[in-house]
């Protein structure tokens, strides 16, 4: 996704249960996934090229640094860990046929509003149907570029992230299913923590008023 939309997801999904500083370093750390130092060979950080297996023992790594950042009283490590996670798992929407998978299952005219849309169907997730775009570099880099992107695009193969990819609102009313699934699962992630944190460390990670 852009990163407006990654900030609009991490806002929708979190604000209130975060205090502001929390939050914003959250969504920090978020964007930052984006940097062009996190492109090149790292498909696990935004779930392309097929990477699942890498991808998922990234956001596993992440939550593992949860917990022992907070009680170690580093919130901010949390926090960052935190917002490394939710990128990688929002981009599973925007960078994978996951979207496709789900709306493949109904008739034709009875495809239920975005805003329904499990973003954790284990049938889905397993599937050996389930795939991600891949980068195609260099080329694939001159899809980035104003103007000369969609050209681009057109030119790529189906299996490319250029054709797959759900980024903006640019790409069709698929998108909007893609970032309702990405603020669902950002919840999700949160709810996790909630099940998982004792009592102390989630105050301290929430870093809200007592």
């Amino acid at each position: 996704m852009l990163q407006s939309a990654h900030v609009e997801v991490m806002r929708l999904a979190l604000d209130g249960l975060f205090s502001t500083r929390a939050l914003n370093v959250m969504i920090e750390a978020n964007v930052r996934v984006d940097a062009p130092w996190n492109q090149l060979g790292r498909h696990e950080l935004h779930f392309d090229d097929n990477a699942f297996e890498k991808a998922y023992a990234y956001l596993a790594d992440q939550r593992s640094q949860i917990q022992p950042a907070l009680a170690a009283e580093q919130p901010e490590v949390a926090w960052q860990a935190f917002g490394r996670l939710t990128h990688t798992a929002q981009d599973f929407y925007s960078h994978s046929n996951y979207i496709d998978l789900w709306v493949a299952r109904y008739p034709e005219g009875m495809v239920p509003p975005a805003a329904q849309i499990d973003p954790l169907d284990d049938r889905l997730v397993s599937s050996p149907a389930l795939r991600s775009g891949k980068p195609y570099l260099p080329l694939g880099f001159l899809s980035f570029i104003p103007v000369l992107g969609p050209l681009v695009d057109r030119l790529m193969p189906l299996d490319s992230h250029a054709q797959m990819h759900l980024d903006s609102t640019a790409r069709g009313p698929m998108f909007e299913y893609a970032f309702q699934a990405a603020v669902k699962r950002t919840r999700a992630e949160y709810e996790l923590l909630v099940r998982t944190l004792p009592a102390l460390l989630l105050g301290r990670f929430r870093d809200l008023p007592s």
